[in-house]
């Protein structure tokens, strides 16, 4: 196929695109609107024989993300990376690595993001030089376009996988050790509050997601996301995703907004994606009321940095930091923090919040339960803790 007609149907595409009527766009453009780009881009007059075979083949082309497709498609890829005519980079876990494909000029690159944002509803334009949309088929876009990109467009995909891994399989793939995946698994049966933290690409919705699958499944879990992204393989699993404001700047549904819904839902767990602002004190108070067994994912740089990192969340939303004391020593009580190793997204500790004696008046500790080499400081007070629920 002809790259330099593909490059002028996908930007007559991209210019025929109404911002104002996001629910009629398609992340794979129909074959009427493929004959009409061609004919309003002079590849083809209206009435040239074969002109619906050509718009057939141009179709793989400029469905999807075009020729960045493939690679979302390709099972071993988590994340590809656009660095405006400088290439395309994909990350199979290892590191990025150059993929060999290039998607032409500017104004093409430009016209894919733009694309990519409208089927998704979203506003992408010398107004509005940037936007973080999830796209159909679940990868998470992120496109910021130029002067704020000083070489760019960029763009970023994060992969979305729908099938969870077992803890079995994270015990094959090193995340974790076995004696931790026992551990783990005896918390989510005991009902025990916890948060999965990490930094970016840590593998924090993976593990997340392989412990709400061994929920048992006569429980209700309700799931809140700024982008859908855990999926449990879990029998009773609803999902609330927050949504953004549209161009007129009205309809838009927070997170914390979404954890007050979720209470009305008879959860028996209710779980955060990502605590990013105002909804931690929502999950706190939520946590507090009976809804035992809730989790969650932050990214912070060591579990001793979580309580930190939880303030620093919550302060800028009206929380006084006692409070945010009292409540979190009495709703979460464990953190499991992943780091990322060369290519390994490996379980680096499981650890203790210190509930304290006078949790509203100093720094609260974090106290390390288990490591990869086996037992830490706080693991006696784990065990009491998960016989104290068995019992």
């Amino acid at each position: 196929m002809n790259l330099e007609l593909i490059h002028r149907v996908r930007r007559q595409l991209a210019a025929q695109t109404d911002p104002r009527r996001p629910h009629e766009h398609r992340n794979a453009p129909a074959k009427a609107d493929i004959v009409k780009a061609l004919c309003a881009a002079g590849a083809a007059p209206p009435d040239q024989p074969g002109l619906l075979e050509l718009s057939d083949a141009l179709a793989d082309d400029l469905g999807g993300a075009g020729p960045l497709q493939p690679l979302l498609d390709d099972a071993t890829v988590t994340d590809v990376v656009v660095n405006g005519t400088d290439g395309v980079w994909i990350d199979r876990g290892d590191g990025l690595q150059d993929a060999s494909v290039r998607l032409g000029d500017r104004d093409t690159i430009r016209s894919l993001a733009c694309r990519l944002a409208a089927a998704a509803g979203r506003r992408l334009d010398a107004g509005n030089p940037y936007a973080d949309v999830r796209l159909p088929d679940g990868t998470r876009f992120h496109a910021i376009l130029p002067p704020i990109a000083a070489a760019g467009p960029y763009l970023s995909f994060r992969t979305h996988r729908a099938k969870a891994f077992t803890l079995s399989q994270l015990v094959e793939a090193d995340t974790l050790t076995a004696d931790m995946a026992d551990l783990l698994l005896r918390v989510v049966t005991a009902k025990i509050p916890h948060l999965v933290t990490g930094g970016t690409g840590t593998g924090k919705t993976t593990l997340l997601s392989s412990l709400l699958s061994a929920v048992p499944g006569s429980e209700r879990i309700v799931i809140v996301e700024d982008a859908a992204e855990l999926a449990p393989d879990h029998p009773h699993t609803l999902t609330l995703e927050a949504r953004p404001p549209n161009i007129e700047g009205a309809g838009a549904v927070d997170m914390a907004a979404l954890v007050r819904q979720a209470l009305r839902m008879r959860p028996d767990r209710i779980i955060i994606g990502e605590c990013r602002g105002a909804e931690v004190s929502e999950l706190l108070a939520a946590l507090n009321t009976g809804h035992e067994g809730g989790a969650g994912t932050l990214h912070c740089n060591t579990a001793a940095d979580a309580p930190a990192r939880l303030e620093a969340l919550a302060l800028p939303h009206g929380m006084p930091r006692a409070g945010l004391h009292a409540q979190l020593v009495t709703a979460l009580r464990i953190i499991i923090h992943l780091r990322r190793t060369g290519p390994k997204r490996q379980v680096a500790e499981i650890a203790l919040i210190d509930t304290g004696d006078t949790p509203g008046t100093r720094n609260l500790a974090v106290t390390t339960a288990w490591t990869r080499h086996g037992p830490g400081p706080a693991a006696g007070i784990l065990e009491r803790l998960l016989r104290e629920r068995d019992a």
